[in-house]
């Protein structure tokens, strides 16, 4: 009897215990992208970092459809925070440029921090004999989910060189993973994607698939960062796939942590302080967050204001911000 009744005790206890746990925690929900890029394994590991804080904080993170639908979802509360293309969540807080946004602006959006380069990366199988994005002309393409990041990307790009959509043979929404099925169907001749350096979509094809990709430079490339100035050069280094050999020039938009004004300033200051109070830790989430990521790079280019909590976070490590 005796034993029961501390059995019955011990388990009220921890009832208790855990409702006090789940009341003063904070839950968060990380919108990220596909499972092939690089939004899923950093913010899964983001999530961790918050969890593993013991700040009273509980995260997890959400594979998605990519940045337009986190922005979206941002706005309707269905998540707390995301990694999105950094043009993309302006757009967004703007109300313009992406028809998804149209004449509905959000202005609770907030930015937390630049993480990293999103590089186009443009990838053609060498048999279709595409060596510039003009060759794309009547061409089979993967331009992304309609509605994503990487079609509004492919859509810029493309026009800098003259080109619609309408003057592809085919374009294909479809997501990454199903893009490259196709790729190596010989159902689709090229691919657009807007990803970190390193993402394993992109190396599994060049795997499979004797692949080239297809520089944006010159003249166009200098007219789409004139027009899109969320557009930064970036070089693809050589070796970075089976196949490339040498260095591939390209443009590169920001991959960047946002959330809402829904999010308290002391949730959000816990959350910078869990991930970016840890640089080794983030570094080590992803090979495009080690070679790129800074603190003084983390506060250029915030496509909307800093939250508050990130704000307070951002002046105690000595940044620059307001």
């Amino acid at each position: 009897m005796k034993k029961t009744q501390k059995f019955v005790l011990g388990a009220l206890a921890l009832g208790v215990s855990a409702v006090a746990f789940a009341q003063g925690s904070t839950f968060l929900t990380i919108g990220s992208g596909s499972t092939t890029g690089v939004y899923f394994p950093v913010a899964t590991g983001m999530a961790k970092m918050i969890n593993d804080s013991g700040a009273g904080l509980r995260a997890n993170a959400r594979s998605t459809g990519g940045s337009v639908f986190n922005m979206n979802a941002l706005g309707t509360g269905e998540l707390d925070m995301a990694i999105v293309q950094n043009d993309v969540a302006f757009y967004a807080y703007k109300g313009t440029g992406i028809q998804a946004f149209e004449g509905k602006a959000n202005n609770k959006v907030r930015s937390l921090a630049v993480l990293y380069p999103e590089v186009l990366h443009v990838l053609a199988r060498k048999d279709a004999k595409i060596n510039s994005i003009a060759d794309l002309r009547g061409k089979r393409v993967v331009i992304g989910d309609l509605g994503s990041g990487t079609e509004q990307t492919a859509r810029q790009v493309l026009e800098a060189y003259g080109l619609k959509f309408d003057d592809l043979g085919q374009a294909l929404r479809v997501s990454p993973a199903q893009g490259i099925t196709l790729m190596q169907d010989k159902r689709a001749d090229a691919l657009f994607y807007t990803v970190g350096v390193g993402a394993s979509a992109i190396s599994q094809i060049a795997q499979t698939v004797d692949v080239k990709l297809v520089p944006v430079s010159g003249n166009q490339a200098s007219a789409l960062i004139k027009k899109y100035p969320f557009y930064v050069r970036y070089n693809i280094p050589a070796k970075s796939y089976k196949g490339i050999g040498a260095t591939v020039p390209g443009v590169a938009v920001q991959a960047t942590l946002v959330t809402t004004t829904a999010l308290s300033e002391d949730a959000v200051y816990k959350a910078m302080k869990a991930i970016f109070g840890d640089e080794k830790g983030l570094k080590a989430l992803h090979p495009s967050v080690a070679t790129n990521y800074s603190d003084a790079k983390a506060v250029k280019g915030l496509p909307a204001p800093l939250h508050a909590g990130a704000l307070k976070f951002w002046k105690e490590q000595g940044q620059n911000v307001r």
